[in-house]
C-alpha cells in the first residue's frame, strides 16, 4: 500500500484511509491523536500520553502497540485495529463484559482502561492463543487500571482464550464432519 506525494495510507478497522500531512495532520502527530482527533475513533483513550498506562493500545498488524508513542507517519502502509473495529461478539469483549465472580470481581468498573486492556489482550491472544496466567500478567503489565480490577481482567483474558480455543475446536470439528459428509456423498 504505497503512499504518494507525502500522503500516508493505512487501513483502520478495515477501511483504507489516506491522509495528507499538509492538510489532515502534522508530521509530529502521534497515531493516537490522528485516530482520535482526526478520524473520530474515541474508544481509544489517551491518559498519560507518555506510554506508561496502556490506555491507548491498538493493534498494528495484529500486534499490540502504544499509539501515543508512535507517530502517525510510522503507521503508513499498516493495518490498525481499534476497539471500535472489534465485533460485539468478540470473545475478549464478551469475557470482559461477563467477568464478575467472587474472589475475582469485575473486569470493568469505571471502564476507562477497558479498551486498552481489551486490545492488549487481543494482541496477546493473536501471538499466544493459550497463555498461562503468568504470560497474561506479563502481557498486561504495561496497562494501568485505577480501579484495581487486575485479577478479574487476567481471569477474563484466560476465559477469552478458552472460548477462542473451544470455537476453533468446534470449527475444526465441523469442517472435519463436513468433509466426511462430502466424502461419503461422493462414494454413495
Amino acid at each position: 500500500m504505497a503512499s504518494h506525494a507525502g500522503a500516508i495510507t493505512l487501513v483502520v478497522n478495515g477501511s483504507t484511509v489516506t491522509l495528507d500531512p499538509s492538510r489532515d495532520f502534522h508530521p509530529s502527530d502521534t497515531l493516537s491523536s490522528v485516530l482520535r482527533d482526526r478520524l473520530g475513533y474515541t474508544g481509544l483513550k489517551v491518559a498519560c500520553d507518555q506510554g506508561a498506562c496502556g490506555a491507548c493500545t491498538v493493534l498494528l498488524d495484529g500486534r499490540a502497540v502504544l499509539s501515543c508513542m508512535m507517530l502517525a507517519l510510522e503507521a503508513d502502509g499498516h493495518e490498525v485495529l481499534t476497539i471500535e473495529g472489534l465485533p460485539a461478539d468478540d470473545p475478549v469483549i464478551q469475557a470482559f463484559y461477563e467477568q464478575c465472580e467472587p474472589g475475582y470481581g469485575t473486569a470493568m468498573q469505571c471502564g476507562f482502561c477497558t479498551p486498552g486492556f481489551v486490545m492488549a489482550a487481543k494482541g496477546l491472544l493473536n501471538e499466544n492463543p493459550d497463555p498461562t496466567m503468568d504470560e497474561v500478567k506479563e502481557a498486561l503489565a504495561g496497562n494501568i487500571c485505577r480501579c484495581g480490577c487486575y485479577p478479574a481482567i487476567a481471569r477474563a483474558v484466560l476465559k477469552a482464550a478458552a472460548t477462542m480455543k473451544a470455537r476453533a475446536a468446534g470449527a475444526a470439528g465441523a469442517a472435519t464432519s463436513g468433509a466426511g459428509s462430502a466424502k461419503e456423498a461422493t462414494h454413495a
